[in-house]
């Protein structure tokens, strides 16, 4: 590819900056971006149902909404919770646009803290695996 020109360059650092600005001025700025974020996620859960065709219910999409939102809810560096924000509006989108599948969206549902499946041959034989 061609080089970027310098005038390019600057452009693209004066918008970085111009984001960098916007995010987070103050705490309750921060605040308001994640009530926004979860709003929007809230008003996408019967969309996303529908899309996607998926088993859970309205409330079971709801609940897990929550708790992933209360799985970061001891972060306060604001910095840190703006790049949460700009991660879970990507998210948002690319399910919104389907760039997402299904399984995507499932994985949500997953467990973090259930244990790894056993890899070993003799756990697998036991269980009828093998």
């Amino acid at each position: 590819p061609p080089p970027l020109s310098l005038s390019f360059f600057f452009l693209l650092l004066s918008l970085m900056s111009a984001v960098a600005r916007r995010l987070g001025q103050s705490p309750a700025d921060t605040r308001r971006n994640v009530l926004n974020l979860y709003r929007a996620w809230y008003r996408e859960i019967p969309y996303l149902i529908e899309l996607f065709r998926l088993d859970q219910s309205e409330k079971d999409c709801r609940d897990k909404l929550k708790e992933m939102f209360q799985r970061n809810k001891h972060v306060t560096d604001t910095r840190t919770i703006d790049m949460l924000v700009i991660k879970g509006k990507q998210d948002l989108e690319e399910a919104h646009k389907v760039w997402k599948q299904k399984t995507h969206i499932l994985r949500y549902f997953d467990d973090p803290l259930a244990p790894p499946p056993p890899k070993d041959f003799l756990t697998k034989f036991y269980e009828g695996k093998v």
